[in-house]
């Protein structure tokens, strides 16, 4: 995961969005058919991360996992449509949907990542 989902993923986050800060409002979306190009291919290893994910070697069951391997996929799938069109809000939305795959996965088989920035107290 840290070695390939991780990377690909945190160029889409990074590439999506908008930040409005005290040096004022910036657009993260690529402004270039090279910069598309880019994330798209970073999305399509999240695509095929999620396929991997699902072989049955990978699988610790076959319920959970599966819909989590396939969501994440299915996610992949829409960020690269929305690169592809250079559609900035499904690529926003795509992102996180991302997000929520990963999160979701993770409370269920890897807690302690999803708590790995609680404060302590």
């Amino acid at each position: 995961m840290s070695l390939i989902l991780e990377p690909a993923s945190d160029i889409l986050w990074d590439s999506g969005g908008w930040v409005l800060d005290s040096a004022g409002y910036e657009e993260l979306f690529p402004t270039t058919d090279d910069g598309w190009d880019y994330v798209r291919a970073q999305a399509a290893i999240v695509v095929e991360t999620g396929n991997l994910l699902a072989l049955p070697e990978r699988a610790p069951d076959n319920d959970a996992w599966l819909i989590y391997s396939n969501g994440l996929s299915d996610a992949g799938l829409l960020a690269m449509d929305a690169a592809e069109s250079k559609n900035e809000e499904a690529f926003f939305e795509a992102g996180g949907q991302i997000y929520s795959v990963c999160t979701a996965c993770h409370q269920a088989y890897n807690p302690e990542i999803v708590n790995r920035f609680d404060s302590a107290d």
